[in-house]
């Protein structure tokens, strides 16, 4: 992993609030117009409580704060996979990171050819989000692990920003009957309880690992 934080410059711009300019990635990487209008489609799709693009800005800030103390070995493919890793999402469906993933790939190849990205790695960082709760520190590489936390952060957050999503998870399930949901939904909460670790990276546990665990029992005494 290369220490001289590429990859920052570009999700600070998408997290900034830059309104509907495409954010600049990584290494002057520039975005067409195209590709980001159908990354802005595709998040305000309707029925998209939490995986909206707000929590792309938010997943961005994550990157860019990986790249600035950390540093990416493949910063462009990262930047690119935070913009497509829910893409495609119908709750319930088992496809959708299947389908982001393609779509990611199918996205690189029409709008970015000759940028020398790899469009396999994008799309193996988006299928893996499909894992989450199920993957240890030893089943990933280094940057794969910090992308997965980059996206699992919110369960480290405060109190209020994890409530907010809770309930977000909720509008979004909201056909679901409410029996089932909560079934689920406290299943994936003991099962990240009962992990070693919920975070996979040094990094994101030694600065949110406490706060999601108590996040979550807090949820879990709430009857979630």
């Amino acid at each position: 992993m290369r220490p001289d934080g590429a990859g920052e410059a570009g999700a600070a711009r998408a997290g900034g609030g830059a309104g509907d300019a495409p954010p600049e990635g990584p290494g002057g990487l520039i975005l067409p117009g195209p590709l980001w209008s159908a990354v802005r489609a595709a998040h305000g799709e309707p029925g998209r409580a939490y995986h909206d693009l707000t929590h792309v800005r938010e997943v961005l800030r994550r990157v860019d704060e990986v790249g600035r103390d950390v540093g990416w070995r493949w910063p462009r493919e990262v930047f690119l996979a935070a913009l497509f890793h829910d893409a495609v999402y119908a709750p319930g469906r088992r496809d959708n990171e299947a389908r982001s993933a393609e779509l990611a790939r199918d996205a690189v190849a029409r709008w970015l050819p000759g940028e020398g990205l790899d469009e396999g790695l994008v799309a193996r960082l988006i299928l893996l989000t499909a894992r989450h709760g199920s993957l240890g520190p030893a089943d990933v590489g280094e940057d794969e692990a910090l992308f997965l936390d980059c996206d699992m952060a919110i369960l480290g957050s405060e109190a209020a920003a994890f409530d907010a999503y809770d309930r977000a998870i909720a509008a979004e399930y909201s056909a679901v009957p409410p029996e089932a949901y909560a079934a689920g939904r406290r299943g994936f909460f003991e099962k990240l309880l009962a992990a070693e670790h919920i975070f996979l990276s040094p990094y994101f546990r030694g600065r949110l690992e406490a706060r999601a665990r108590d996040n979550l029992r807090r949820k879990l005494g709430e009857g979630a």
